[in-house]
């Protein structure tokens, strides 16, 4: 998938970035001195937790990953690399970037089952070249990250964009692909970016929305790759499949596959969700992708609504057109915001596996408390998601959700454990969000939100 950065605003001075990550880099204008910033905090190595997905639903699932690209078009032929897969990390890579491509390679090798190295030299399998933010937009405007077939420099994508090679669709074996990641992105957003392409490069080229616990979905819930990705790919790199089937062929050797890999699936009941339609995609992608005026984002937006509401969902879509909305329309009408933010709260609290999607709307949920002078409210929206932002390896998220939670613990008079843990959401600040100044402007715009600090304490 290309990851779009969608720039957009948030309630009452926060931001919600959903392609990089759920809150949004903040602007320089916006910042003012703070103290010295405390080191960043980094994730340590963790293993995904094992999927509750029917292989009735992963069956179904893995052909239309394989053979759709994002734009609909059909693929002819399943396509994978056979045999040893070598990557190799060029450009102006920062060392953390390395870091955790070392993780991430061990993760696929345990977890995937892919039989895949780093070298040094030499021509890979897979290059990931880190450039500047300005070089990949100079290609792809809207992205901020991107895999590209039969390539291995930027230099000589720019000389083959338009040739057939580069074209997915003309695809008939993975040889030779590169990755293009932001050597100037905060670390948080290089490591989705790793996730995300390499897992595109290695296997699935489509994204379903109506996938709840995974990075092949548009929505960019997720930013790490899940337990339910894992198997997707270790299914994808398995012995009976092979470049060059049919998608009926690979149709007939998934159950085995399936039965094989993922055992307590066999007796779990599918859900049967239905396919995501077009105008629904088109619509959340106007809502939130880059080009749309303000009020052409909000009628995208309540459009989704309308078309999930006639679908009859009850799943994480229409959760998410919900919050889309809420987004889009808090700066024009916060009663009206809230009550779409809200309701995506609603049903993502009747769904399994949303929890993480849940820990996101806590965030203006509880602004609006805190904008409220009601840090208690506030305090009983945040804390049961603490957990959950770090389990999902999500610092951006974390360190919001903590500086939200000091404002709230300030409110209520408890100063001095809001000074703790304010100090303690700037390490997770520093890994989400990158530069200094960001992390000031973070911690500045969420604290504006206080009746404490409004007008130098006056409400």
């Amino acid at each position: 998938m290309n990851k779009f950065l969608y720039i957009l605003p948030f309630c009452l001075g926060l931001s919600a970035c959903m392609a990089t990550a759920p809150t949004d880099q903040p602007t320089r204008a916006s910042t003012e001195p703070v103290q010295m910033l405390p080191p960043m905090k980094t994730f340590s190595a963790s293993r995904a937790t094992a999927p509750q997905v029917s292989n009735s639903d992963l069956a179904r699932d893995i052909l239309d990953l394989a053979f759709k690209l994002e734009s609909g078009r059909a693929l002819p032929s399943f396509t994978r690399f056979e045999g040893p897969i070598t990557l190799r990390l060029t450009g102006q890579a920062p060392i953390s970037l390395s870091l955790e491509l070392d993780t991430l390679v061990n993760r696929l090798r345990s977890e995937a089952g892919i039989n895949i190295r780093r070298v040094q030299s030499g021509t890979a399998s897979i290059t990931i070249e880190a450039v500047s933010h300005a070089s990949i937009r100079r290609y792809l405007p809207s992205a901020a990250c991107f895999v590209v077939p039969n390539v291995s420099s930027l230099s000589e994508y720019g000389k083959a964009r338009r040739d057939p090679r580069t074209d997915w669709t003309r695809l008939q074996n993975r040889e030779r692909l590169a990755i293009f990641v932001p050597s100037d992105a905060p670390p948080q957003e290089m490591r989705d970016c790793l996730h995300e392409e390499l897992a595109q490069a290695l296997g699935p080229l489509n994204d379903l929305y109506r996938l709840s616990d995974s990075v092949f979905n548009d929505d960019n819930v997720h930013t790490v790759l899940t337990g339910y990705d894992m198997l997707v790919l270790r299914a994808f790199y398995a012995p009976e499949l092979q470049t060059g089937m049919s998608r009926d062929q690979v149709a007939r050797r998934l159950p085995g596959i399936l039965a094989r890999l993922n055992p307590a699936g066999q007796n779990r009941s599918p859900l049967y969700l239905r396919e995501t339609p077009r105008s629904w995609i088109e619509a959340i992608q106007t809502a939130l992708g880059p080009g749309a005026s303000a009020a052409g984002r909000r009628s995208a937006a309540q459009k989704a609504v309308n078309i999930a509401r006639a679908q009859g969902w009850q799943d994480h879509r229409r959760a998410f057109s919900h919050y889309a909305l809420g987004r889009l329309t808090q700066g024009h009408d916060a009663d009206i915001a809230l009550s779409h933010f809200l309701a995506a709260q609603r049903y993502y609290s009747q769904l399994p596996g949303t929890r993480l999607h849940a820990a996101q709307v806590a965030q203006p949920l509880a602004a609006y408390a805190i904008s409220e002078g009601n840090g208690q409210a506030a305090l009983d929206i945040l804390d049961p998601y603490l957990g959950v932002a770090a389990k999902h390896e999500n610092a951006a998220l974390l360190s919001t959700l903590m500086l939200l939670r000091a404002e709230a613990l300030d409110l209520l008079g408890r100063s001095t454990e809001a000074r703790l843990v304010r100090l303690d959401s700037l390490g997770w600040a520093r890994y989400g969000f990158g530069a200094d100044w960001a992390v000031r402007a973070k911690l500045q715009e969420i604290s504006a939100l206080s009746p404490l600090k409004r007008g130098n304490g006056r409400t």
